[in-house]
This record gives C-alpha cells, sequence and structure tokens, in this order.
C-alpha cells in the first residue's frame, strides 16, 4: 500500500512537542534515543520557524510542594521521585532553541489539552492539524492525541521523533492507536511536506 502524500497547510498546521524537558529527556527511552528525539524535533521546530508556522512547547511539572500533580491510587505505581527535583527537570531542552515566538504550555498531567489553554492557542491562530512528536509516545503524545482527535484536529505523528521507555508500548500506540486518530510519517517526509 503507497502512503498519500503529506500536505500541510502552512496556515493552518502546528507543530506539538511533547515534554522535551531535562527531566524526561534523562530517562532511558526506545526505539530511538532521547538524544535522537531531541535532534528530529529540532529539525522539525526549525523548519516550521523557517516557514511561519507555529511551533508549541509543552512541558509537564507541578509545583513546589507537588500538590497540583497527580495522585491516583494505581496499582502501578510510579517511579519513587527520588528526592527533590532539579531546578531545571520542566525546562525545554536547550538544544531545541526556544525562541520568543513560540508557544509555551504547562501542563499538569499526561496530556496538554486538560488544564491548559492550548486549544485557545490553536484556535485563534487558525490551526486545524497539529504535528505531534516528543516523550513518552504511548503516555504524553498519546494522551494528547486523543484529546486532540476529540477536539476535531487533524494529526500528523512523526513516528520516528517520539520514544518510550518501553519499546512494546510505543509499538503498540503507533500500530494500533495513531492509524484510528491521524498519518504517521517520519521527520523526513514532514521535512519534505514543508519544502514543497
Amino acid at each position: 500500500m503507497t502512503t498519500p502524500a503529506l500536505n500541510l497547510d502552512p496556515k493552518s498546521t502546528a507543530l506539538v512537542l511533547i515534554d522535551l524537558q531535562y527531566g524526561i529527556v534523562s530517562m532511558t527511552v526506545q526505539p530511538q534515543s532521547s538524544q535522537e528525539v531531541v535532534a528530529r524535533g529540532k529539525k522539525l521546530a526549525q523548519a516550521f520557524r523557517a516557514a511561519k508556522m507555529p511551533v508549541v512547547l509543552v512541558t509537564v511539572g507541578t509545583s513546589a510542594d507537588g500538590k497540583d500533580g497527580l495522585a491516583p491510587t494505581l496499582d502501578t505505581p510510579p517511579a519513587p521521585a527520588g528526592g527533590a527535583k532539579p531546578d531545571n527537570w520542566s525546562s525545554v531542552v536547550a538544544e531545541l532553541e526556544a525562541q520568543d515566538s513560540d508557544i509555551k504550555i504547562m501542563k499538569r498531567q499526561w496530556g496538554a489539552f486538560y488544564g491548559t489553554d492550548l486549544e485557545l492557542q490553536l484556535r485563534r491562530r487558525g490551526i486545524k492539524t497539529i504535528v505531534l512528536a516528543g516523550i513518552s509516545t504511548n503516555v504524553g503524545v498519546e494522551s494528547t492525541a486523543r484529546d486532540a482527535f476529540e477536539r476535531g484536529f487533524d494529526q500528523v505523528f512523526v513516528t520516528d521523533a517520539m520514544a518510550s521507555p518501553s519499546a512494546e508500548a510505543h509499538a503498540i500506540t503507533q500500530k494500533v492507536t495513531f492509524p484510528r486518530m491521524g498519518r504517521s510519517r517520519t521527520t523526513d517526509e514532514v521535512l519534505q511536506s514543508l519544502s514543497k
């Protein structure tokens, strides 16, 4: 089966990068390394900025006391925090070269829509399509994708610009979930569509 050409309208498309921040990229992820995901995210961000298309940098964090973070009862508790987080834990990595023109969103849970002004920022700019990448595929990226789908956004998932602590979870999201919510493409395919 031939993959249809990707045609992105520069007037209604935005790049949304999920959790490319110091506290997340320090994790071991698969099938791409964090460094590979960040490098591809940087290429995408540079291309979107050059085309005058919005770049959204989403990070996750909590207040210093953590009381605004998620705290449900779970069968599988999260890994222990290991003490206080460093000051830059929720800061976007320097490699992305964040610009003043970038839209910065701080979330307090997995998805980037709930409890933030992401939808407002996208709608006011006339955005209909979001290009998603980041860490982790099956948590922050997938949660954001589900919320975007329910809000009627078209989506493109940059499959080689995302990763997860579990290669299996990454693969399931890409093979099972993403095809039901949008189109999956590589970084090169997205960049090629922007150069048309």
